[in-house]
Protein backbone atom coordinates (compact mmCIF):
# COMPACT_ATOMS: atom_id res chain seq x y z
CA UNK A 1 0.00 0.00 0.00
CA UNK A 2 1.38 3.57 -0.96
CA UNK A 3 2.09 6.37 1.35
CA UNK A 4 -1.08 8.41 -0.19
CA UNK A 5 -3.44 5.28 0.13
CA UNK A 6 -2.75 4.66 3.12
CA UNK A 7 -3.10 8.23 4.21
CA UNK A 8 -6.75 8.28 2.27
CA UNK A 9 -8.13 6.42 5.50
CA UNK A 10 -6.58 8.82 8.02
CA UNK A 11 -8.83 11.18 8.90
CA UNK A 12 -7.85 14.81 8.14
CA UNK A 13 -9.15 18.51 9.04
CA UNK A 14 -9.32 21.30 6.39
CA UNK A 15 -6.55 24.23 6.73
CA UNK A 16 -9.65 26.74 8.87
CA UNK A 17 -10.35 23.22 11.44
CA UNK A 18 -6.78 22.97 11.95
CA UNK A 19 -6.28 26.67 12.71
CA UNK A 20 -9.40 26.82 15.00
CA UNK A 21 -7.75 23.27 16.86
CA UNK A 22 -4.30 24.55 16.74
CA UNK A 23 -5.73 27.96 18.74
CA UNK A 24 -7.79 26.31 21.05
CA UNK A 25 -4.89 23.65 22.13
CA UNK A 26 -2.33 26.59 22.14
CA UNK A 27 -4.50 29.14 24.54
CA UNK A 28 -4.99 25.98 26.58
CA UNK A 29 -1.42 24.72 26.67
CA UNK A 30 -0.58 28.27 27.61
CA UNK A 31 -3.12 28.61 30.48
CA UNK A 32 -1.57 25.11 32.09
CA UNK A 33 2.13 26.78 31.80
CA UNK A 34 0.58 29.92 33.34
CA UNK A 35 -1.22 28.67 36.01
CA UNK A 36 1.86 25.79 37.07
CA UNK A 37 4.27 28.81 37.42
CA UNK A 38 1.13 30.70 39.82
CA UNK A 39 1.52 27.89 41.91
CA UNK A 40 5.11 27.38 41.76
CA UNK A 41 6.24 30.23 41.15
CA UNK A 42 4.30 33.31 41.64
CA UNK A 43 6.44 35.88 40.79
CA UNK A 44 7.56 34.85 37.21
CA UNK A 45 4.05 33.83 37.06
CA UNK A 46 3.31 37.61 37.43
CA UNK A 47 6.21 39.33 35.60
CA UNK A 48 4.56 36.89 32.31
CA UNK A 49 0.76 37.36 33.08
CA UNK A 50 0.05 39.70 30.08
CA UNK A 51 1.04 36.68 27.91
CA UNK A 52 -1.91 35.40 28.22
CA UNK A 53 -3.86 38.22 27.84
CA UNK A 54 -2.08 39.37 24.70
CA UNK A 55 -3.05 35.95 23.16
CA UNK A 56 -6.33 37.92 22.35
CA UNK A 57 -4.81 39.38 19.35
CA UNK A 58 -3.53 36.21 17.68
CA UNK A 59 -7.44 34.75 18.89
CA UNK A 60 -9.40 37.38 17.23
CA UNK A 61 -7.21 36.98 13.88
CA UNK A 62 -7.82 33.38 13.70
CA UNK A 63 -11.74 33.86 14.28
CA UNK A 64 -11.37 36.96 11.54
CA UNK A 65 -10.00 34.27 9.21
CA UNK A 66 -12.66 31.43 9.92
CA UNK A 67 -14.90 34.31 9.65
CA UNK A 68 -13.57 35.10 6.19
CA UNK A 69 -13.51 31.36 5.36
CA UNK A 70 -17.06 30.40 5.54
CA UNK A 71 -16.61 28.83 8.68
CA UNK A 72 -20.11 28.53 10.91
CA UNK A 73 -20.24 31.03 14.12
CA UNK A 74 -19.39 28.21 17.02
CA UNK A 75 -16.16 28.14 15.61
CA UNK A 76 -15.64 31.79 15.53
CA UNK A 77 -16.96 33.20 18.42
CA UNK A 78 -14.39 31.80 21.04
CA UNK A 79 -11.65 33.91 19.65
CA UNK A 80 -13.94 37.15 20.28
CA UNK A 81 -14.82 35.95 24.06
CA UNK A 82 -11.15 35.29 24.77
CA UNK A 83 -10.62 38.92 23.28
CA UNK A 84 -12.99 40.82 25.86
CA UNK A 85 -12.25 38.10 28.71
CA UNK A 86 -8.70 39.67 27.86
CA UNK A 87 -9.56 43.01 27.92
CA UNK A 88 -11.71 43.19 31.30
CA UNK A 89 -8.54 41.23 32.89
CA UNK A 90 -6.16 43.14 31.88
CA UNK A 91 -7.71 46.00 32.56
CA UNK A 92 -8.76 44.94 36.20
CA UNK A 93 -5.70 42.90 36.77
CA UNK A 94 -2.88 45.24 35.45
CA UNK A 95 -3.76 48.22 33.86
CA UNK A 96 -5.76 49.45 37.13
CA UNK A 97 -5.76 46.67 39.69
CA UNK A 98 -8.65 45.79 41.66
CA UNK A 99 -8.58 43.59 44.51
CA UNK A 100 -11.36 41.68 43.80
CA UNK A 101 -10.60 38.09 44.32
CA UNK A 102 -9.96 37.99 48.37
CA UNK A 103 -12.11 39.56 49.59
CA UNK A 104 -14.93 38.20 46.23
CA UNK A 105 -15.63 41.25 44.61
CA UNK A 106 -18.86 39.87 42.69
CA UNK A 107 -19.68 42.51 39.93
CA UNK A 108 -16.23 41.54 38.94
CA UNK A 109 -15.95 37.70 39.50
CA UNK A 110 -18.89 36.92 37.82
CA UNK A 111 -18.71 38.49 34.74
CA UNK A 112 -14.66 37.72 34.55
CA UNK A 113 -15.61 34.12 35.04
CA UNK A 114 -18.56 33.75 32.58
CA UNK A 115 -16.17 35.30 29.84
CA UNK A 116 -13.26 33.26 30.70
CA UNK A 117 -15.14 29.76 30.88
CA UNK A 118 -17.62 30.86 27.62
CA UNK A 119 -14.20 31.55 25.78
CA UNK A 120 -12.82 28.37 27.06
CA UNK A 121 -16.06 26.20 26.04
CA UNK A 122 -16.84 27.47 23.08
CA UNK A 123 -13.16 26.66 21.83
CA UNK A 124 -13.97 23.40 23.69
CA UNK A 125 -17.01 21.79 22.76
CA UNK A 126 -17.10 22.39 18.77
CA UNK A 127 -13.86 20.31 18.29
CA UNK A 128 -15.86 17.58 18.94
CA UNK A 129 -17.84 18.35 15.69
CA UNK A 130 -14.81 18.31 13.43
CA UNK A 131 -14.38 14.59 12.78
CA UNK A 132 -12.88 11.55 14.32
CA UNK A 133 -9.34 13.47 14.63
CA UNK A 134 -11.88 16.48 16.15
CA UNK A 135 -13.34 14.24 18.64
CA UNK A 136 -9.77 13.06 19.67
CA UNK A 137 -9.02 16.40 20.22
CA UNK A 138 -11.31 17.08 22.06
CA UNK A 139 -10.37 14.58 24.43
CA UNK A 140 -7.12 16.12 24.50
CA UNK A 141 -8.45 19.54 25.29
CA UNK A 142 -10.48 18.34 28.00
CA UNK A 143 -7.15 16.81 29.54
CA UNK A 144 -5.58 20.10 29.18
CA UNK A 145 -8.76 22.12 31.19
CA UNK A 146 -8.86 20.02 34.54
CA UNK A 147 -5.08 20.17 34.66
CA UNK A 148 -5.48 23.96 33.75
CA UNK A 149 -8.36 24.54 36.18
CA UNK A 150 -7.20 22.25 38.56
CA UNK A 151 -3.56 24.45 38.79
CA UNK A 152 -5.97 27.45 38.97
CA UNK A 153 -7.69 26.54 42.17
CA UNK A 154 -4.52 25.35 43.73
CA UNK A 155 -2.61 28.45 42.80
CA UNK A 156 -5.51 30.79 44.82
CA UNK A 157 -5.17 27.91 48.10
Amino acid sequence: MSNRAARAGTPRLGRSDVLFAGTALLIQFVLVVFFALRTWFFDTAMELGWVVYALAVPAVLVSLVLIRSGRPWYLWIAGFLYAVWAAFGYYIDVASPVEWRAPILWPVLVPYVVLYLGAQMFYWFPLGRLGPLGRRLWFVFAVLFVVSTGLNLASHG
